[in-house]
């Protein structure tokens, strides 16, 4: 029996359209909850939720009763941490703050097992084996495992072409806040210089063939990053849906008081 078919994956490599939402409560009621809410993934934060190994298990675990695929954010793309995360079955993950060609290469190498990467081999211990009784996973996994890397400054977008022509990278997320503050525009996603750099890094990780990924919340810039050619697109978070409704709800009946 081979590894279980990544199907975030092969939607990217058939160029369907992605939606997905951020998790960031840590808490596998309201991940399941997500789950069950009808999109295509979410991301397990690791690198902003207050997230640990044992924690990204969990979610892992109530997600794979859902529809929708766990895309796990690390904190940093450290090799033990892709290691165990891989090993507790996640199939997709996203690595923040690449910002050079050699540390997108090693993490390739990261997600893949020996002699094409680093990966240890101790699958028959591992959830991703469903504890050994995929016979066939340590020579099918790596065609399934899926890696994104996250480009969120100036470094990064200077070495993006060279990322790009790298094998083993499926996709490159933009991330807005990091490249704003990086470019002088702390919490200033819309400006337009910001815009202009995140529209055109889309643009060409599109035309090298590989899926272009972004956050965004509003609408506005949701549509022209979709216009410009991204493919994994989140579209929301968890915190923010909760505080937001919270918010309006407490002061819809609180302005009754005056």
């Amino acid at each position: 029996m081979p590894a279980p078919m990544n199907p975030f994956k092969k939607a990217l490599k058939q160029g369907e359209m992605q939606f997905g939402c951020w998790l960031g409560l840590a808490d596998t009621f309201s991940t399941e909850m997500m789950g069950q809410a009808g999109f295509d993934w979410v991301v397990v934060d690791g690198e902003h939720g207050p997230n640990d190994l044992r924690s990204i298990l969990a979610q892992l675990q109530v997600l794979a009763s859902t529809d929708t695929h766990a895309v796990v954010r690390l904190p940093v793309g450290e090799t033990y941490m892709i290691k165990q995360t891989l090993d507790a079955g996640a199939q997709t993950l996203l690595i923040p703050m690449v910002e050079s060609v050699e540390q997108a290469r090693q993490l390739v190498r990261d997600v893949n097992y020996p002699p094409h990467g680093d990966r240890g081999v101790g699958y028959a211990l591992a959830r991703a084996s469903r504890f050994s009784t995929i016979a066939d996973y340590g020579t099918t996994a790596d065609a399934q495992i899926c890696l994104l890397l996250q480009v969120e400054n100036l470094r990064g977008l200077a070495a993006l072409d060279d990322i790009l022509a790298l094998d083993g990278v499926d996709g490159v997320f933009i991330g807005p806040a990091d490249l704003a503050a990086d470019m002088g525009h702390m919490g200033n996603a819309a400006h337009p210089d910001v815009q202009a750099a995140i529209m055109n890094a889309i643009e060409r990780i599109k035309a090298a063939g590989k899926a272009p990924g972004i956050l965004s919340t509003r609408d506005e810039m949701t549509n022209d990053a979709i216009a410009a050619g991204a493919q994994f697109v989140a579209v929301g978070a968890d915190v923010l849906l909760l505080g937001q409704a919270a918010r309006t709800l407490a002061k819809k009946w609180q302005a009754t008081k005056r």
